[in-house]
């Protein structure tokens, strides 16, 4: 837990800055000082409307030195750029996922952050949260015996219903694979350990889509990235997960994650929520028994309150004054590289074996 007063600054004001809000207002300690982005009038409402003293473009951002957080919310092409420039204006930094688009512009982060001795971490951290860590715990203390495998599965959000412009969903940087993808990866690293090869094939399901959510400001949308792809990851420990992350699956009874022990196996919930029921069924288990949570939990299930943000910021603040960094950049970078193994695997046709590990992360309950 953060236990001093840490001042962030929010760049990038669109669709997601509101849930960080409202995750943040749970923390008085992470005060928010400032709102930047490239369009100031959009940025100035955001400040009007959460009572934020300060606003501007990104430039006063960087220069504010009220800020010393920055958290990135700007897409994911220009994250490697802005993560660097805020970390060389001196601040520690929180970027939204992916860390980056490619594992060049990755090193370049990890690098600037070296060479600043600032503080980077990066989303996803629904592993933070209640359900991931019960699954962690489950495994640690041996609920399922030694984890064999993994199936994971990703349907599409119907963002064409929903999104005013949900474009760069369907261009570089985009996809189910580098979208929704972190999410799942991040938490089959945290329950399985450093992925060491990925086998994958994609394709483009739907070439044009239709847009018909009802403030939409474009009408069709074009296609330029796969959108249906099916993997096969291999772990350093010899598990192995088989992953399906398709935009042009709209609906599924597939389960999100299962992960296969030698005496049992687990099912979780939603990977972008923070809760969520984690079941468990033994061998021999006549029916599913749901695990008590490991950690309270960070919003109501079922709620709004689950599409809120801010555990991996918290994590973040507890860092720069010497505690674990759980959402760590070293986390992200590997999460990062597998997703772009899967772009590469199916692109080549060929297995690829991935050059970065890390550590699990350390867990947030105790044995």
């Amino acid at each position: 837990m953060a236990n001093q007063t840490h001042r962030i600054g929010i760049l990038g004001s669109g669709n997601i800055f509101g849930r960080y809000v409202t995750g943040l207002a749970r923390y008085p300690e992470l005060e928010i000082v400032r709102v930047g982005d490239i369009d100031v009038a959009r940025a100035k409402q955001a400040a009007a409307d959460n009572a934020i003293p300060a606003w501007g473009d990104d430039a006063e951002l960087y220069a504010d030195d009220a800020v010393d957080i920055v958290i990135n919310l700007t897409p994911p092409v220009h994250h490697a750029r802005t993560v660097i420039t805020a970390l060389e204006a001196g601040k520690h930094v929180y970027v939204e996922k992916p860390l980056a688009t490619t594992v060049t512009d990755g090193e370049a982060v990890l690098a600037a952050a070296s060479r600043t001795g600032r503080i980077l971490g990066s989303a996803p951290d629904t592993f933070l949260g209640s359900a991931a860590q019960t699954a962690r715990k489950a495994i640690d203390i041996g609920v399922i015996g030694t984890p064999i495998g993994a199936t994971a599965f990703i349907g599409h959000s119907k963002a064409e219903t929903w999104h005013p412009n949900p474009a760069f969903l369907f261009q570089r940087g985009g996809g189910p694979v580098m979208d929704m993808g972190p999410y799942y990866l991040a938490i089959l690293v945290n329950c399985l350990g450093p992925v060491s090869s990925i086998s994958a094939a994609s394709r483009i399901g739907v070439p044009q889509r239709t847009v018909t959510a009802p403030e939409r400001t474009a009408d069709t949308i074009e296609v330029t990235i796969p959108t249906h792809t099916g993997a096969v990851l291999t772990f350093a420990s010899g598990a192995i997960a088989t992953a399906q992350m398709s935009f042009d699956v709209w609906d599924s009874e597939l389960p999100y994650i299962e992960i296969y022990g030698s005496e049992g196996t687990l099912s979780l919930a939603n990977p972008n929520h923070f809760d969520g029921d984690v079941r468990v069924r033994r061998h021999g288990d006549d029916d599913w028994t749901v695990l008590e949570p490991a950690l309270g939990l960070f919003g109501a299930v079922g709620t709004r309150e689950q599409a809120r943000r801010g555990l991996g910021v918290r994590d973040l603040a507890t860092a720069v004054e010497g505690g674990p960094h759980r959402a760590g950049a070293a986390f992200a970078f590997h999460v990062l590289e597998a997703l772009c193994a899967v772009e590469n695997s199916a692109q080549q046709g060929r297995p690829v074996a991935l050059t970065s590990s890390c550590e699990r992360p350390e867990p947030l309950f105790t044995l």
